[in-house]
């Protein structure tokens, strides 16, 4: 049996995105680049340094 919802949702485009990543190795941190207040942050999680890089992550609106 299948069901179907009369309320489907649009799936969210996703764009290449600027984000902070950080550099340390057993770390996965990273921000976007729109929601940091700082130049040059640093981990939120580690303290270590963070480097600029680009993901394809969800549009935000």
């Amino acid at each position: 049996m299948a069901f179907f919802s009369k309320n489907q949702q649009e799936p969210i485009p996703e764009v290449e995105t600027k984000v902070w990543s950080c550099t340390n190795q057993d770390c996965s941190g990273w921000m976007r680049d729109g929601l940091s207040f700082e130049s040059e942050p640093v981990c939120p999680l580690c303290q270590s340094s963070m480097e600029s890089e680009v993901r394809i992550l969800p549009q935000l609106s």
